[in-house]
């Protein structure tokens, strides 16, 4: 896992669509692990992102992941 803090203050404008929007109002701690996760793909930034909110991503309505996986990718699509 690699932590990119020029990608992190980025992207200071998902984590706020994720805490306003979807009520994941990750720590900073948070918030790095799912940047660390973002090389993995999107898929690896989900689960750290329900991982740092102490979510069981397993129980978790798909709706939910679903809303989840589309604000990261719609906030990722414009930052490299």
């Amino acid at each position: 896992m690699t932590y990119d803090e020029d990608l992190h203050d980025r992207l200071a404008p998902m984590f706020t669509a994720l805490c306003v929007e979807l009520g994941f109002c990750l720590h900073d701690k948070g918030e790095r692990r799912v940047v660390e996760a973002l090389p993995q793909g999107l898929d690896a930034a989900v689960k750290a992102v329900f991982q740092a909110d102490g979510v069981d991503i397993i129980s978790a309505p798909g709706d939910l992941k679903r809303a989840v996986r589309d604000c990261l990718k719609a906030h990722v699509r414009g930052v490299s």
